[in-house]
């Protein structure tokens, strides 16, 4: 069984066929996917959505491309999903400093607001950092105790030695199936398989084929493809070994 920890079914991208697309995932081998969400109204779609399938799960969250729209009333509606028992973690949260879209002491104060709520909850954080790696450590580090992943994982060795030594998680996507993903590859060959993630970030990042195309999850097996290969595993090991990490992490 793959579980996807990462995919976001509440995008408009999947409104024309998605409970089609749904459907589709056991017989692939597909058994867990977690809806991480962009804002308060896309946890609303994703926590209707974890109702609709049981294999679904759906985390609340601002993202920092949304972090300067926040309503006032943000972190209590983060609060109020979070009761819900489909609810696993809180995120996606973080920096994005490519884009900003929002200003960079919005996203720094957004991004420490729901880090302490985190750790309120007692819930793991989905943490999504662009071009933003020293304020991202010295954020973590001022909030100990905070359990997380860092999806997406395109850093350094180096930086994720020491997220790695803090406890967290690393989430791997389509970019490890990318030519120029050095990086990435490094990654995957030398840290510890047991806080290893793997993800679509669905419909975005598709792997190699399919790199361009609307990704699912119906492609996260390629994922697993390349750390079997990268790591000289079996395909049904990597995905058991990351299957069980998924559950651990997000307690399912």
């Amino acid at each position: 069984m793959l579980f996807d920890t990462h995919a976001h079914y509440d995008d408009e991208k999947f409104d024309t066929d998605r409970a089609e697309l749904l459907a589709k995932m056991r017989d692939a081998g597909v058994g867990l996917i977690v809806d991480p969400a962009s804002d308060i109204a896309s946890a609303r779609k994703a926590q209707v959505i974890a109702r609709d399938y049981d294999f679904v799960y759906f985390a609340a969250g601002v993202h920092p491309h949304e972090a300067e729209g926040a309503a006032d009333t943000y972190l209590d509606d983060i609060r109020k999903l979070s009761k819900d028992p489909k609810c696993v973690a809180v995120g996606e949260i973080g920096l994005d400093y490519h884009y900003d879209f929002s200003p960079r002491d919005v996203q720094r104060r957004v991004y420490a607001e729901q880090l302490k709520l985190a750790r309120e909850l007692d819930k793991p954080v989905i943490i999504h950092e662009r071009e933003a790696v020293r304020d991202n450590l010295d954020i973590l580090k001022a909030h100990p105790g905070v359990r997380g992943v860092i999806h997406c994982y395109s850093g350094s060795w180096e930086t994720a030695k020491i997220l790695l030594d803090m406890g967290f998680y690393l989430g791997f996507t389509g970019v490890v199936t990318f030519k120029n993903a050095r990086r990435c590859v490094e990654v995957v060959e030398n840290m510890p398989l047991e806080r290893m993630l793997i993800e679509t970030d669905s419909p975005y990042m598709a792997p190699v084929p399919h790199r361009g195309e609307r990704n699912s999850s119906l492609l996260v097996h390629l994922v697993a493809e390349k750390i079997a290969e990268i790591r000289g595993m079996s395909f049904e090991d990597v995905s058991r070994v990351t299957t069980e990490n998924g559950r651990r992490f997000y307690g399912i």
